[in-house]
C-alpha cells in the first residue's frame, strides 16, 4: 500500500503496528488524493469542517497544527518563523480510502474514482517495498545543553512563583540542505520504533514521518476519549532491568505528579463539551512498553453533550494538555517565550473523521518533518517540567527521545 501510494501528492497513512485496544477500528488506514479540501487559519476553521461534513457525510483526513492555538485563544501568538509552512488547519476528502481491520483479516477499499477492484489490483501489482539506505546525517541542536539547563531552572522558578504548575518544554534538532526519500525514512522509523499511532503524511512538498505512541482524542457515537502520556523511563538492558525500570516508573512520585496534573487538565477540557457528571478517569498511571521507552498513560472519557457539534470536542481540548501543561494559556505563553523554534505540526495532530462523524486523532510526537523545497529536515523532543524536575535529567530524557529519531540516519 505504501509503495502504491507514492504516486499521489496528497496522502495520509495511519498504522497501528499491531497494537490493539478497545478503541481500535483499523490496523492500517490509507487515504490518497484530494477531491475536496478544508484549509483554514481562521476562527471558523472547525465550523467549516463541521459544516462540510454535515453536507457531504464523507471521509475527512488531515491535521491541526499546534499553532492553531493562536486562532482559538486571542492572547496567544508564535514569534518564531515557520520552517515547514503547514496551514494551521487542513483536511481533505480522499478519492480512495483503504483500510485493514484490527484482526488483519480483511482489506476494504472505497473509491470515488477507479473501481475498488482496479485499486486492489494496482496495490497487489506494486513492487515489494525495498527501501534504499538512508544518508548519514548529524543533527544540530537549536538549544545547546547549557542553555537548555538554564531554561529548565527558569521554568522551575516560574512554577515556584505560582505562574504555572507544569510546563512542556521542547528543543529542535535539524539538518539543512539535505536530500532524503521520505517513504524510506518512514519505513526505517516504523521498523525501529513501531508505535500505535504511527503516520506517514504527504502534502505536496511537505512530509511527516511519525512514530507516535499517544492518542489525543477519539470519538465513538457520543463517547469522547483522551489518553494523555506523562511519564517516561528508558528500556532496560535485560528482562530483569527492564522490569525494574517499569516498577520505578510506576512508583515515581514525580512522574505520577506530572501525569495526574495533565489528567486533571484533560478532565477539565472534556467537561467543556461533555455532559455534566459524565467525565471520568477510566485508567490512572497505566504503564505501557514501547521499543525505546516505557510510558505512563492514563485514560479519560466523557459523553458529548447533545447540543454540541463534534468539532467542539476538538475546539475545547486543543492543543492537548500533555504537550502544554497547566494552566494552559499561561504555559503556552511561556512556551513561546522560552523555546527557540516554532512548533508548527509538532505537538499538533493528524487523524481521520468517518462518514458517521466518529474520529481518532494522535499527538504528533516522535516525528520527523521534511520540506522538499527548502531541503530542511527537523524534529522536536522534550518533556514535562515540574518543580521537582532535575535539569540534567530533563536534558537526558529529551535526548533519549531524540536518539530514537536520529539513530535511523547513523
Amino acid at each position: 500500500m505504501l509503495d502504491w501510494s507514492k504516486q499521489f501528492s496528497i496522502l495520509l497513512l495511519l498504522d497501528s503496528n499491531g497494537y490493539t485496544d478497545q478503541y481500535s477500528r483499523y490496523a492500517c488506514l490509507l487515504a490518497v488524493n484530494a477531491v475536496d479540501t478544508i484549509s483554514s487559519g481562521q476562527e471558523d476553521g472547525l465550523e467549516n469542517l463541521n459544516r462540510w461534513h454535515e453536507l457531504h457525510h464523507d471521509w475527512l483526513f488531515g491535521h491541526i497544527c499546534y499553532d492553531y492555538k493562536n486562532v482559538l485563544e486571542k492572547k496567544l501568538s508564535s514569534r518564531h518563523a515557520a520552517k515547514h509552512n503547514y496551514a494551521p488547519l487542513h483536511f481533505f476528502c480522499p478519492e480512495i480510502v483503504c483500510y485493514i481491520n484490527p484482526q488483519q483479516s480483511e482489506l476494504s477499499i472505497e473509491s470515488l474514482g477507479p473501481s475498488p477492484d482496479e485499486v486492489f489490483e494496482a496495490i497487489r501489482n506494486s513492487l515489494p517495498f525495498a527501501p534504499a539506505p538512508l544518508p548519514s546525517l548529524k543533527f544540530q541542536q537549536r538549544t545547546e545543553r547549557g542553555v537548555y539547563l538554564q531554561t529548565i531552572k527558569l521554568l522551575r522558578q516560574h512554577i515556584y512563583n505560582g505562574d504555572c504548575y507544569e510546563i512542556n518544554h521542547c528543543n529542535e534538532g535539524f539538518c539543512e540542505d539535505v536530500s532524503i526519500n521520505p517513504p524510506d525514512v518512514f519505513h526505517r522509523l516504523n521498523t525501529l520504533s513501531p508505535a500505535p499511532f504511527a503516520a506517514y503524511y504527504r502534502l505536496h512538498k511537505q512530509y511527516m514521518m511519525c512514530a507516535s505512541p499517544e492518542r489525543y482524542l477519539y470519538k465513538n457515537g457520543k463517547r469522547i476519549v483522551s489518553q494523555p502520556i506523562k511519564g517516561t523511563a528508558r528500556r532496560g538492558e535485560n528482562a530483569e532491568e527492564d522490569c525494574l525500570m517499569k516498577k520505578c516508573l510506576r512508583k515515581s512520585i514525580k512522574e505520577q505528579a506530572e501525569n495526574v496534573m495533565i489528567v486533571d487538565l484533560t478532565r477539565n477540557d472534556l467537561a467543556r463539551s461533555c455532559e455534566t457528571g459524565s467525565v471520568k478517569v477510566d485508567e490512572l498511571f497505566g504503564i505501557y512498553t514501547f521499543p525505546q521507552v516505557h510510558q505512563m498513560i492514563s485514560t479519560v472519557s466523557g459523553t458529548l453533550r447533545a447540543d454540541m457539534q463534534y468539532t467542539e470536542a476538538l475546539r475545547y481540548s486543543f492543543p492537548m494538555g500533555s504537550m502544554t501543561g497547566a494552566p494552559k494559556v499561561k504555559v503556552m505563553q511561556l512556551i513561546d517565550e522560552c523555546e527557540l523554534s516554532r512548533r508548527e505540526l509538532f505537538s499538533g495532530t493528524v487523524g481521520y473523521i468517518t462518514p458517521d462523524a466518529d474520529f481518532d486523532f494522535n499527538v504528533i510526537i516522535r516525528s520527523l518533518f521534511y520540506n522538499e523545497t527548502t531541503r530542511y529536515l527537523s524534529y522536536q523532543t522534550g518533556g514535562a517540567i515540574t518543580y521537582d524536575s532535575d535539569p540534567l535529567q530533563e536534558w537526558e530524557e529529551m535526548r533519549l527521545k531524540a536518539w530514537a529519531l536520529e539513530r535511523i540516519f547513523s
